[in-house]
């Protein structure tokens, strides 16, 4: 006499792995715990730094930045419904932070910074190396500023970042075709202020 258990059939629900630990750890923040919070904050602050960065030009307002975008992760925590990745949810918050600083700071002055070429230079002929690299970083932050924010996140987060289009159309709630639209003038525009 066989006293084996019957089979069941019923299909499990199918959680990526990530989605399930996202949803343990945002559960954990949910109920108050700290050290959740904490964890969160490891996890995502170095890449939500390096894109607030990119997307404002300065890592001293970028710094500002991420204390503002976790201080909202925290407050709209609640409103995560893990349809989407936590990282993409965060993502899409401090690029909505990074473009209403940029609208805000566009409103209070009119007068865009005088770009590199307008400022005397300090790179002597000859040097290369070191000091070459950093003029072209330098070259790629300062142009970087000069896209429309649109473009900018959307670069930002595409060629930067490596986000797929789809994840950056997610990110900046639009349709992906549009993502792709707006890296690809993105980087037209950045070769041409490149090559000035």
């Amino acid at each position: 006499m066989s006293t084996s258990k019957p089979i069941d059939h019923a299909v499990p629900a199918l959680v990526p792995p990530g989605r399930a630990a996202d949803r343990a750890l945002v559960e954990r923040c949910r109920a108050g715990d700290l050290g959740a919070f904490e964890d969160l904050y490891r996890q995502h602050s170095r890449k939500l730094f390096s894109l607030a960065c990119r997307m404002v030009g300065s890592p001293t307002e970028a710094e500002d930045l991420l204390q503002e975008i976790f201080l909202t992760a925290h407050r709209k925590l609640d409103g995560f419904r893990g349809e989407s990745a936590l990282s993409t949810w965060l993502y899409r918050l401090a690029t909505n932070q990074c473009l209403d600083y940029l609208r805000s700071r566009a409103a209070r002055t009119d007068q865009v910074t005088e770009t590199l070429d307008e400022e005397p230079g300090w790179y002597q002929p000859g040097q290369r190396g070191l000091a070459e690299q950093t003029v072209s970083k330098i070259d790629l932050e300062r142009a970087l500023t000069r896209l429309p924010p649109g473009c900018r996140a959307a670069f930002v987060l595409h060629d930067v970042e490596g986000l797929e289009h789809r994840e950056v159309a997610e990110v900046l709630g639009v349709a992906e075709g549009t993502s792709k639209s707006q890296v690809h003038k993105a980087r037209l525009r950045l070769r041409a202020l490149l090559r000035r």
